[in-house]
């Protein structure tokens, strides 16, 4: 039954802290499913369903804080039009393909690449952006970094954050609070996009993920809110240590063969 609860109440309820603070921390660096993985694994759940339940939780958070970065006026959908659309059609392809596509090279790589996405942070510095909103924003890479991105969290997923978060700086002229937002919408638009496609092949456990999910909208409102207000002196930490703890997860799973 699409309905019925299939874990202990109790594990319930540690699901739904996990999820709270998951979106916490996702809102402000991404990386909140470096929580509510393991969590959902550990409680017992098919891994067929561990990744349509975790999409369905992770797309209320990244849409709380897209809109709460969207209120603040830290991100002008108007500016990003092709990276949505790119973003759209790389998740949805990478959704399908993902029960057929073999990942484990790409999973050797995963420690490394976000491990380099905190080294940029750490060592390069955080770019001063213009003080205008409206700076023109190059449309030159957007279809490619989102389709590539969106394709990678329909397959995967793990540390897509930390992907848009280093591109957007590399790439635009925008400062970290500003990427941060870029990364927290198209997180949105990924997730949403590879959401429709486990919910048609029937991978989600409804309860667990309504209730993970509106836990995390509550841990992702008031992570955007902080990362806002403390801005790049806050984020930048935060954005680290998730990143340097996603990679000692990532190479223990797939270099070491631990669950």
């Amino acid at each position: 039954m699409p309905f019925e609860l299939t874990v202990e109440p109790l594990t319930l309820l540690i699901l739904i802290g996990v999820a709270f603070l998951a979106g916490f921390i996702d809102a402000i660096a991404g990386g909140g499913g470096l929580l509510t993985v393991p969590a959902l694994l550990t409680a017992g759940m098919p891994p067929h369903l561990v990744l349509g339940t975790n999409k369905l939780s992770s797309t209320f958070g990244s849409a709380t804080a897209t809109l709460t970065y969207y209120r603040r006026k830290l991100f002008h959908p108007a500016q990003w039009r092709l990276a949505i659309g790119g973003t759209l059609v790389g998740a949805l392809l990478g959704a399908i393909v993902a029960h057929y596509l073999p990942a484990e090279w790409l999973n050797k790589m995963l420690p490394v690449m976000v491990f380099a996405c905190g080294l940029y942070l750490l060592f390069g510095g955080t770019p001063k952006a213009p003080a205008d909103a409206e700076a023109p924003i190059r449309k030159t890479w957007q279809v490619p970094q989102g389709l590539s991105l969106g394709f990678y969290d329909g397959v995967a997923g793990p540390g897509t954050g930390a992907f848009w978060t280093v591109s957007t700086l590399l790439l635009y002229p925008v400062d970290l609070v500003r990427a941060s937002g870029v990364a927290r919408s198209m997180n949105f638009v990924s997730n949403a996009a590879a959401l429709s496609v486990f919910v048609f092949s029937g991978q989600v456990d409804w309860i667990v993920g309504l209730a993970m999910g509106l836990s995390v909208m509550g841990g992702a409102f008031f992570g955007a809110r902080t990362a806002i207000s403390g801005g790049s002196k806050f984020i930048r930490p935060v954005f680290i240590t998730v990143v340097l703890a996603l990679t000692v997860r990532l190479a223990w799973q797939h270099w070491f063969g631990q669950a």
